[in-house]
């Protein structure tokens, strides 16, 4: 499968759905997720510009760079050494934090069996990375029962065992509630109270509360506490200090904000960093 770059032509491209194999693994470099006003026709951008979807299941793995992950429902932030699981037949669209290098893993449902039914975040360790970066050196129609196909099986093996992370944040259905989620997502230093919020979007406190909890399954305060450990994780990546994403999230201090991400992530925020790269979390 070739190794596609940003700065080259995509005339190799194969669509994944039509590769008569279980697994196939696509490699990228220099590719910038993001719409970048160029024409229709650029293929290198359209992932972000219009949501898509695959028969094959989709494991996005980010060596280098920090990309956003959107579903219908909700976001997922997935940093550098980390992995997202799509499954089959699922809306998605992608969006990088400057240039990325990834990997691209596509599933057949009948192999997916062991992996995740929903969505969700991976850490990923040293040998999946491997395996996963050796599996797009080989040809498209790799052998049946040869060494490639068991390389593949002991590829989704691995990926079966690679634990979950809680990067995730579900958005809400309502057009009110979607417009406040938005607007806390674009000003995440913005303290306004459930009070404030309410009453800007023309609702009682008690009816945001309780639509809130109904569309997300997290309080208000919950909600937006998963939005700045999100965004936590994609600055941090990005090589923020922990004193600028506490400042860029309102906190009075690094102090309470690094209080905030180890009660709630289970560890500070260098050591949950440098956990994610060595796929313990």
């Amino acid at each position: 499968m070739p190794f596609l770059s940003g700065l080259a032509s995509l005339d190799d491209w194969v669509d994944p759905d039509r590769v008569p194999r279980p697994v196939v693994t696509i490699g990228a470099a220099d590719i910038v997720l993001e719409d970048h006003g160029g024409p229709a026709g650029d293929l290198r951008h359209r992932a972000a510009m219009e949501f898509h979807q695959h028969h094959k299941g989709e494991l996005l793995l980010a060596l280098r760079g920090v990309f956003t992950c959107e579903v219908d429902g909700g976001f997922w932030i997935v940093p550098p050494q980390s992995a997202i699981w799509i499954p089959g037949g699922i809306r998605h669209k992608f969006v990088s934090a400057g240039m990325l290098e990834c990997y691209v893993v596509f599933v057949d449902p009948e192999a997916a069996g062991a992996l995740p039914a929903d969505c969700c975040v991976l850490a990923t360790t040293p040998l999946l990375r491997e395996l996963v970066i050796r599996s797009a050196s080989l040809p498209v129609e790799y052998p049946d029962g040869g060494l490639a196909a068991h390389l593949m099986t002991l590829l989704l093996d691995e990926l079966a065992l690679a634990p979950a992370g809680k990067l995730h944040l579900p958005m809400p259905g309502d057009t009110r509630l979607r417009g406040i989620a938005e607007a806390i997502m674009a000003r995440p230093a913005d303290r306004g109270t459930i009070r404030v919020w309410a009453r800007r979007a023309g609702l009682s406190e008690r009816t945001l509360a309780r639509r809130v909890t109904e569309q997300t399954g997290m309080s208000f305060g919950r909600w937006r506490q998963q939005l700045h450990l999100m965004l936590a994780v994609q600055w941090l990546a990005n090589g923020m200090s922990i004193q600028q994403v506490a400042d860029e999230l309102g906190y009075e201090s690094a102090s309470t904000f690094v209080t905030m991400f180890r009660r709630t992530l289970g560890a500070p925020p260098a050591r949950y960093m440098a956990e994610w790269g060595a796929g313990r979390r």
